[in-house]
């Protein structure tokens, strides 16, 4: 059953919370929210200093105005007469304008890159100082599909890498038969629904497809889709209403418009057995993240976390960071910009669920905190 998003929750934007789309994210909202509860919540708490910066100024993906609305509203509540606000212009911007020192925080969901300058950049903007990228938002990817008289499907990395690749064009092929034995599957063609244009959702599901199928993803990662195969659709709005509408269809899509269009997703199977999406399922993958950044800069291994089997976590999570100077802000912006994430941290966890997203798991809560903490 959905859950109506409380006034409490200031209107989140569910969509955003999920897209995680690289520098062009979309705008999408799905207009309800499903009951993503399950989860548990983090339980860590930690003093917050207000003061300093009045108005701190983030920008960047789309996919986490949703959250950034939530952290802000409880920066609010936590620290009077002090405010963030966020403009959601895609990751690229968000990256740019952080380094250029025109916000105090950037959004992007990548990592900065060094083959790209933007390491280099912003170790300038931090006068001299390494920025660092703090993973805050995550939210898991759905794989919905419609097939009449069947309403539980699992697939494996490489049986769902051979359908979004065109390799298996049937739902009663033995690729998928042999892994729902009892499943009485139709001689009924595929139809595989793909984010239409440029998408950080596709780039992300195309890297989850190379890096868990065991070779059977021989396409490229990218933000155009390149499976070769199926209908394209409008942004994440019109991905779940394909879906939704064809009987036989399949697709990939921020969990928050699966649960919108009450679309069945599949389960799957890295190699631990079957695992559902659920709330509990995809903290449990971020709580066993790898971190391949060095210190507080805390990159997460996706190609570690995609491939992972990890028993009951379900790894096709995405994730947005939060980019911010070690050191090298004045005194008042560090003041802030510390008391910000910190609640962000901590009660702003508290209204992420319902809304499609995934609360911090308490490892990773631990490590930002220390993150945190350390800003100078």
């Amino acid at each position: 059953m959905k859950t109506k998003r409380t006034a409490s929750v200031l209107g989140i934007v569910a969509a955003g919370a999920l897209v995680l789309s690289a520098c062009g994210s979309d705008n999408n909202t799905p207009t309800g929210s499903g009951n993503n509860s399950g989860a548990p919540a983090p339980t860590a708490t930690a003093p917050v200093e207000c003061g300093g910066k009045k108005a701190l100024q983030a920008e960047g993906s789309s996919a986490q105005k949703g959250a950034m609305e939530a952290f802000s509203a409880a920066y609010r509540a936590k620290c009077a007469d002090q405010q963030l606000s966020y403009t959601p212009s895609g990751s690229g911007a968000g990256i740019k304008q952080f380094n250029g020192g025109i916000v105090d925080i950037g959004g992007s969901d990548s990592a900065l890159s060094k083959d790209k300058g933007e390491v280099d950049a912003a170790a300038q903007r931090c006068q001299g100082n390494p920025a660092w990228n703090l993973p805050l938002v995550f939210g898991p990817v759905a794989v919905p599909y419609k097939l009449d008289g069947v309403t539980d499907l699992t697939l494996t990395p490489e049986v769902a890498a051979k359908i979004f690749s065109g390799a298996v064009t049937k739902w009663n092929d033995p690729a998928i038969a042999g892994i729902n034995s009892g499943a009485t599957l139709p001689d009924k063609p595929i139809t595989v629904i793909y984010r239409g244009g440029e998408s950080g959702t596709t780039d992300n599901f195309q890297k989850y497809l190379k890096a868990a199928s065991k070779g059977a993803w021989t396409k490229d990662a990218g933000k155009v889709f390149n499976g070769g195969v199926g209908q394209g659709a409008e942004g994440s709005a019109g991905v779940a209403d394909a879906v939704a509408a064809g009987d036989g269809a399949i697709g990939y899509v921020e969990w928050s418009y699966a649960q919108d269009k009450n679309l069945t997703s599949a389960k799957i199977d890295s190699g631990s057995g079957a695992v559902e999406l659920t709330a509990e399922s995809a903290a449990k993958a971020i709580a066993s993240a790898k971190i391949k950044g060095e210190g507080n800069d805390l990159v997460v291994d996706l190609d570690a976390l995609y491939a992972s089997n990890t028993a009951g976590a379900y790894p096709l999570v995405l994730t947005t960071y939060e980019i911010v100077c070690s050191k090298g802000y004045d005194a008042d912006t560090a003041k802030a910009v510390k008391a910000f994430l910190t609640v962000a941290a901590t009660d702003g966890q508290a209204t992420l669920a319902d809304a499609g997203y995934v609360p911090l798991p308490n490892e990773f809560q631990a490590k930002l905190l220390t993150a945190v903490g350390a800003i100078a």
